[in-house]
């Protein structure tokens, strides 16, 4: 099994639900963690903003290559999804550096 890369692009109106795109289990089969963050009015923003945005996200991922196997940037939702490796803390950390490029964006949810 091949996981997806990590890809940040901007995804107006994806045509697959998310459940079928994010993998659950990495290519071992042990399970993968996952959360979300809600960056508010991200739709409504001009192109070349949501751009800056999505490159920083990136730049922020890029910092943990180990630990980030999937994300996507829903922009339709606002919302941006990270599946991870469970590894204990990597979760904030990630959160935070984020927040660190893009201050306005919110952890909402993890599992």
């Amino acid at each position: 099994m091949s996981l997806p890369r990590i890809t940040v692009f901007p995804l107006l109106d994806p045509e697959e639900p998310l459940r079928k795109r994010a993998p659950a289990v990495d290519e071992t089969g042990r399970p993968l963690s996952d959360f979300m963050m809600i960056i508010p009015g991200l739709k409504e923003r001009p192109q070349r903003l949501i751009q800056a945005v999505t490159t920083e996200i990136h730049a922020a991922l890029a910092c943990f290559p180990d630990a980030v196997v999937f994300a996507e940037l829903n922009v339709k939702l606002n919302l941006l999804w990270v599946s991870i490796r469970p590894i204990s803390g990597v979760r904030f950390e990630i959160a935070s550096a984020i927040q660190n490029r893009v201050p306005e964006a919110r952890l909402v949810s993890h599992i």
